[in-house]
């Protein structure tokens, strides 16, 4: 009897650890009932029928191995895709890997719409990257790594839904093109630097040509602009001087007027003090040469004439 209450006790322990499930958080198990979906465990404790209800078992990718678990991680995934041969639309074959993220957002989807879903992902985005790539130049490739992921992942989201998949993220890693277009590519960047050098050096010396022309041309300017202030002043000046003299002058001829009156002409004595002037410069010159008289000497003499009258009155 002892024995038979052990055994009994034993059964239902067992029985009951078989029928208490427990599911750790972001993960989830879908129970199958004599065959038949049941439901979907929730993280927590749970009670199923045990040998009735089971869970369903589900492929998945871990260490670059398809193995089988009951548990399905609910939580964001990343598949590191291997390097695969894809070529342009130039006929160009290049490397290129991937990295995918994604989601389990319905679990029954994920088990009863596809077989082995980790496959599935991984054939999709193989073909899904050789159509896109296929479509553009090696060029494009290079420099649209943005546009070819927003594309692939489009693209891989729409064909998921049904799964229960939802595609977060697509990353291109690496694109490898061959070594002859590496060297290629190579020998056309140096090109262009080499261009875009003697461009810079040449728009260099014109800018420096025109700053040069522009200041010789300003100097120009200037000078010219000196050289004309400084005739005008010039001319101003002698202008002032002009006017002073004929005023110094006029200011005599009245003053000599006041002086002679009406008995002679003042004409006569500043014509006649020019004379003795030039007369004066004559004799101070060289003693060689020969002095001419002014043909009229008689109105030389008639003036000398008058300023002695002039000096006697």
């Amino acid at each position: 009897m002892t024995y038979v209450l052990i055994v009994c006790v034993v059964c239902i322990l067992v029985f009951a650890k078989m029928a208490l499930v427990i599911i750790p958080q972001s993960e989830t198990r879908i129970i199958e009932r004599l065959g038949r979906y049941y439901a979907t465990l929730r993280p927590g404790i749970n009670i199923i029928i045990p040998f009735v209800d089971r869970a369903k078992e589900i492929v998945v990718m871990k260490g670059g191995r398809y193995l089988y678990s009951n548990s399905i991680d609910l939580r964001e995934q990343v598949y590191d895709f291997p390097k695969q041969n894809v070529i342009t639309k130039d006929n160009v074959q290049t490397e290129i890997n991937a990295l995918l993220y994604f989601q389990i957002v319905d679990p029954f989807k994920a088990v009863y719409e596809i077989n082995n879903l980790p496959n599935a992902i991984e054939k999709l985005t193989q073909t899904t990257l050789r159509n896109i790539i296929g479509e553009l130049e090696l060029d494009e490739t290079l420099t649209s790594r943005d546009t070819i992921n927003t594309k692939l992942r489009s693209v891989l989201d729409d064909a998921t839904n049904k799964w229960g998949i939802k595609v977060n993220r697509v990353e291109l890693q690496d694109i490898t093109p061959p070594e002859s277009v590496l060297s290629a590519m190579e020998k056309q960047m140096q090109a262009e630097r080499n261009k875009r050098a003697t461009i810079l050096t040449s728009e260099g010396k014109k800018a420096s040509d025109i700053l040069q022309s522009e200041g010789e041309k300003m100097a120009t300017i200037n000078r010219a602009e000196a050289q004309k202030q400084q005739e005008i002043l010039k001319a101003e000046g002698e202008a002032q001087a002009r006017i002073r003299k004929a005023e110094a002058e006029a200011i005599a001829i009245k003053k000599i007027t006041e002086a002679v009156g009406d008995t002679s002409n003042p004409a006569n004595y500043l014509l006649a003090q020019k004379y003795i002037q030039m007369l004066q410069q004559l004799a101070e010159g060289d003693k060689t040469k020969t002095v001419y008289l002014p043909y009229e000497a008689t109105n030389l003499l008639g003036s000398i004439g008058g300023i002695k009258e002039l000096f006697k009155n």
